[in-house]
């Protein structure tokens, strides 16, 4: 198992000839991947799961090209500059993003486990427009001297890509900071590559430490929670990391209130947290996974609020430069007045409860 991860990098799954080997290209398809000035590609793992025959499978549109990135109607040029403050009078390496004070994002390193069609690094990760240096050090030395700085993620591309001794020098480096609190990786493994959790790794991230380490997934779709995964983050949880996922919004693949619900139950029986749901962001050539903006608050309405258990209920959000900015709309008070509140719940049902002055 300990090599297995890295055998299934190494065999990538990035070429023609070897997706016509698992599922029945379509023409579109092809010449999207023959014509588009794109990286892409997933583990033999990931791809194994794709429906040989369907294009529409959620899998599927998740890792192959399509001609749609050609559309930008929607997206920002230079978007990652603006969403992660990149063009301020701050000094920082590249590898430090920020949107709070007493929080940043750590970007150790700009290789993934698969080049998500919705990615909204899509210019540094997918497409190669920017150009970044990810000094470690650099990295670690700004965040021991910023004293405001209590919360980091380590994010990428994805951070569980570097090797064990990486991995276990990011962290130690970290938690020997006095300020840093709490550690957050944010990876795609755990569900595109669930063997990288190997016994090494759950001894890099595991046992107990004042310093916390939160490991945030994200998967999209119900059919991406296997057996593997289920493991992968026992293996995680029982070794003391705490496992949540932020699933992004995406028109054709969890646009729909059944999904959203067996998604959301399949992640809780696989002991992974659900945290967020973002609306897809407005990164450059993404313009085909979008939905209006009231889709996820009516998803979680419809799908989850009342019709499932309270753990599987994520917090609605869009990201921006200025922060996560919650979108759900109070759906639920139907009346108010000096003396009450009428509420209804999931199924139409009424409540009254009364209104407290100051």
């Amino acid at each position: 198992m300990s090599e297995e991860w890295k055998n299934q990098i190494k065999d990538q799954i990035n070429t023609l000839e070897q997706l016509e080997e698992i599922i029945n290209v379509t023409d579109s398809e092809r010449e999207a991947i023959e014509t588009l000035n794109t990286r892409w590609g997933t583990t033999p793992y990931f791809a194994s799961l794709m429906d040989k025959d369907d294009p529409d499978c959620p899998i599927r549109k998740q890792v192959v090209p399509s001609l749609h990135e050609k559309n930008n109607k929607y997206g920002m040029t230079d978007y990652l500059v603006w969403k992660e403050n990149r063009d301020t009078d701050e000094v920082r390496p590249d590898s430090i993003a920020r949107q709070y004070k007493d929080r940043v994002a750590f970007t150790v390193l700009q290789k993934c486990g698969i080049y998500c069609r919705h990615c909204f690094r899509k210019e540094l990760v997918v497409d190669d427009d920017l150009k970044l240096d990810f000094d470690v050090d650099e990295g670690i030395e700004w965040i021991r001297q910023h004293p405001e700085v209590r919360d980091v993620l380590i994010t990428g591309g994805d951070p569980l890509l570097l090797s064990d001794e990486q991995i276990g020098y990011l962290i130690e480096s970290l938690r020997d900071i006095p300020h840093v609190e709490m550690i957050r990786i944010g990876s795609r493994l755990p569900v595109v590559l669930p063997h990288r959790i190997t016994d090494d790794l759950k001894k890099i991230l595991g046992g107990y430490h004042d310093v916390p380490i939160w490991l945030n997934t994200q998967c999209n779709h119900p059919k991406e929670i296997t057996d593997k995964t289920r493991r992968a983050v026992y293996d995680l949880v029982t070794s003391g990391v705490n496992v949540g996922n932020q699933a992004v919004l995406l028109k054709g693949i969890n646009d729909d209130a059944q999904v959203m619900r067996e998604l959301h139950q399949k992640l809780l029986s696989a002991r992974i947290r659900p945290y967020y749901i973002f609306y897809c962001e407005p990164a450059p050539g993404i313009d085909h996974f979008r939905t209006p903006v009231e889709k996820g608050a009516e998803l979680i309405r419809d799908g989850l609020r009342g019709h499932t258990t309270g753990l599987a209920q994520p917090m609605y959000v869009i990201a921006t430069n200025i922060g996560k900015i919650p979108l759900m709309p109070d759906y639920y008070t139907m009346d108010k007045d000096e003396e009450k509140y009428v509420l209804r719940n999931h199924r139409g049902e009424l409540t009254e409860l009364p209104n407290i002055p100051e």
